[in-house]
């Protein structure tokens, strides 16, 4: 029978099935954080060792400052860190810690060193884990007593999701990202819209993307309520991973990269859903409430609740009355009071050098923060000049961490205040008590800093990339 990447993928870390159907998963890559805490805990209590400490490794981003890591002064946040160094230092795990010169955002430094592989399975207590699936991988998040679970066994019990394709066919607009293709898709179908799903992308736009446009758009999947996003593996993905650390080098390369081209559903597979985009709809896109699902293009207008319907709108007044907005209102042209770029969606190379082209010669009339995604990321964007662009436009160049898309580690958008983010979430309170956020792409960020508003990206970047 003809079968899908998921299914070969579940089919081939299957240990066992129960009755019900659940399946007990042999797990790769267990990649752990600072809120792991609960589930070594868990293990401490029952005099548990880590099952398999070569392939678990821990990482420090979540709390990770990203200013005076010298001297951390918040009791919390240095707490939190050393207790995840002394439970690395106690199972024998690989550590990427404060001052490892390859700290980041799980999420980038996992593609980045080569942990992530085509064909593995990969977990972290983190709900974005979605973002290894770009490789071809079996990634998901998961919650703190399967953390527990994961660290005493090596094993998870999960139940095989139905599988939808998003095929995303033809040219991208100017300007037009992987960013905008994942809110566009969740405007469309909403934040439920692939729950129960996993997603598997396609399609000559998806295709097109390079590996960073790739793990922003399966980062993002979990928004639209899907259990993981996937790619195939091809050729992109293959270069991307050649030489990285700890990726097969040699001949094992060669003979990974036969295996991995493998991993592909076969042509004539059948999937459960399937939504095909035009991709040259799509435009620079801004979320205007505060869900994912409330997006729109920034051409666009702020819609009025009253013509939606009753369930829709009742939200849709919440969520205006929350962002400050104004029904029938255009969406360009809205005060921003500052801006960030980075994250776990889009802090990597590619992101900076985008938002970096828009700003390049220009000045931000709004303050604003660059995290790099990883300690690698800023190396390289400072290597190439971009942190003069960003530092000489007026914005702070920090260092690597989830920063302010989570705010743990103290960065946050003061109550009242409007910022525009290239991070994934909007919720209430989600950069700080009463931050209102609007996501969008790096470039359209980078735009906003420089018009002090939203604004459409395009005619910025016209003769530039």
């Amino acid at each position: 029978m003809a079968r899908r990447m998921l299914d070969k993928l579940w089919d081939a870390h299957e240990v066992l099935r129960r009755d019900d159907g659940t399946s007990l998963l042999w797990v790769d890559r267990h990649l752990v954080h600072e809120g792991s805490h609960h589930g070594f805990a868990k293990l401490a209590a029952r005099g548990m060792p880590v099952a398999e400490p070569e392939l678990t490794f821990a990482v420090v981003d979540h709390y990770a400052p990203t200013r005076g890591r010298d001297n951390i002064q918040a009791a919390d946040i240095r707490r939190m860190i050393e207790t995840l160094n002394s439970n690395a230092a106690t199972h024998g795990l690989r550590l990427f810690g404060l001052h490892d010169p390859g700290q980041g955002i799980v999420h980038v430094l996992g593609p980045e060193q080569g942990l992530t592989l085509p064909g593995l399975t990969v977990n972290c207590g983190d709900s974005h884990t979605s973002t290894h699936g770009a490789f071809g991988a079996l990634a998901f998040g998961i919650g703190a007593t399967e953390v527990a679970h994961v660290l005493a066994t090596q094993t998870i019990w999960q139940a095989r999701p139905k599988v939808m394709r998003i095929t995303v066919e033809g040219r991208l607009g100017p300007s037009v990202t992987a960013k905008d293709i994942a809110l566009h898709w969740i405007a469309l179908l909403g934040a439920d819209g692939a729950r129960g799903h996993a997603i598997e992308y396609a399609g000559s736009a998806v295709r097109g993307l390079t590996m960073e446009g790739r793990m922003t758009l399966c980062n993002l999947s979990i928004e639209g309520g899907a259990r993981l996003g996937q790619v195939a593996p091809d050729q992109v993905t293959f270069d991307y991973l050649r030489g990285r650390r700890f990726a097969p080098k040699g001949a094992d390369f060669d003979r990974a990269v036969a295996e991995w081209s493998a991993l592909a559903s076969d042509a004539d597979a059948v999937f459960d859903r399937e939504v095909e985009i035009d991709a040259g709809v799509i435009a620079p896109t801004v979320t205007w409430g505060t869900s994912p699902e409330e997006a729109m293009p920034i051409t666009a207008t702020i819609p009025d609740p009253a013509t939606l319907p009753t369930a829709r709108a009742d939200r849709a007044r919440e969520a205006l009355a929350y962002m400050g907005l104004t029904p029938g209102a255009a969406l360009a042209g809205t005060k921003v009071d500052q801006v960030f770029i980075g994250s776990c969606t889009n802090g990597r190379i590619e992101d900076l050098r985008l938002a970096a082209a828009v700003l390049a010669g220009r000045r931000a009339r709004v303050p604003g923060m660059v995290s790099p995604g990883s300690a690698l990321v800023k190396q390289q964007a400072e290597q190439e000049g971009l942190h003069t662009i960003f530092t000489d436009a007026g914005l702070e160049w920090a260092d690597a961490g989830c920063s302010m898309c989570v705010g743990m580690n103290g960065d946050l958008v003061a109550p009242g205040n409007r910022c525009a983010s290239s991070t994934n979430r909007n919720f209430k309170g989600r950069q700080g008590r009463g931050a209102r956020t609007h996501l969008m792409s790096p470039a359209m960020v980078a735009a906003a800093a420089v018009a002090g508003e939203l604004t459409d990206v395009r005619p910025m970047l016209e003769g530039r990339a």
